[in-house]
């Protein structure tokens, strides 16, 4: 994975901090122009991997990527999956059942006959319809690493239904040609799950920064897990949603073991190039 990742909180109205820079944000990036102008930003400063959820635009950048291959031959997107709020806003207006019929298509109709009993005797195979439609808007793009989000990997881990994530792990390698992905709050409990069902050196994606916000277990756990555990972390939430300043944020972030990768957001050309300058400077291998 690249050292450097761009984000997407920003692009649909996500600040921790102020509810009016938030609104501001959501009203700017309703235009899908305004959201590939930054991407543009990004990879004219040297960030090649774009991490996002998918949510319904998203469609209409990797059809702007499918029509300019040369420019975005070497730019990756990274599938963050399910958007929950698209899944809960069908729920509520189409129900259970045409939810399901919604968004996996004709493979839904090839078990109605056997009615819902079918979808609760194979979950996995649900499972994996589900990856199916919303990785079908991403035919064409190159998708190296594809994530559960936080809300579905969490759920699991207090479920005790680890075998989703086995199931997960193997079904993008074969379907997909792609490495899984686990985005958390709790790595700590993540990577020990994930181990011990035999994925090795596992993609997780977590909170971590010098304070602990969002980081499940504590910061001296977290910092244990990443020393003595192989996993390639991929550090968000670094700046603590503002409370720390970029430079103090990164001089605790960069130097870490196991962190592969840094994600951040940012909706401005200088705010982009500046970060992506500054993990440099500061990582290691610079």
């Amino acid at each position: 994975m690249d050292r450097v990742i761009f984000g997407d909180n920003q692009f649909f109205g996500v600040d921790h901090l102020s509810d009016d820079k938030a609104r501001q944000k959501e009203q700017r990036f309703k235009d899908t122009r305004e959201i590939i102008r930054v991407l543009d930003f990004a990879h004219e400063a040297g960030i090649r991997t774009f991490m996002c959820t998918t949510y319904g635009r998203i469609e209409e950048i990797c059809e702007h990527f499918r029509n300019n291959p040369a420019k975005y031959a070497d730019f990756k997107i990274y599938p963050c999956m399910p958007y929950a709020h698209k899944y809960a806003n069908a729920v509520t207006e189409m129900g259970i059942g045409g939810t399901l019929r919604h968004f996996t298509g004709g493979v839904m109709g090839s078990i109605a006959r056997g009615g819902m009993a079918v979808v609760q005797r194979d979950a996995f195979k649900m499972m994996q319809m589900l990856v199916d439609a919303e990785m079908s808007m991403f035919k064409g793009v190159n998708t190296g690493v594809i994530f559960l989000q936080n809300v579905v990997t969490d759920l699991l881990l207090g479920l005790g239904m680890h075998d989703f994530f086995y199931e997960f792990s193997e079904y993008v390698q074969k379907k997909y040609d792609a490495e899984p992905g686990y985005i958390t709050m709790n790595l700590p409990r993540t990577v020990d799950v994930l181990h011990g069902l035999g994925i090795e050196n596992p993609i997780v994606c977590a909170s971590i920064n010098k304070i602990g916000f969002r980081m499940s277990g504590g910061l001296e756990a977290n910092e244990q897990a990443l020393a003595e555990q192989k996993v390639r972390a991929i550090a968000m939430q670094v700046y603590a949603a503002g409370a720390l300043r970029p430079q103090e944020a990164l001089e605790y972030i960069c130097p870490q073991q196991g962190i592969e990768s840094i994600m951040f957001g940012a909706s401005s050309k200088d705010h982009i190039e500046q970060t992506y300058e500054l993990i440099n400077s500061l990582s290691p291998e610079a």
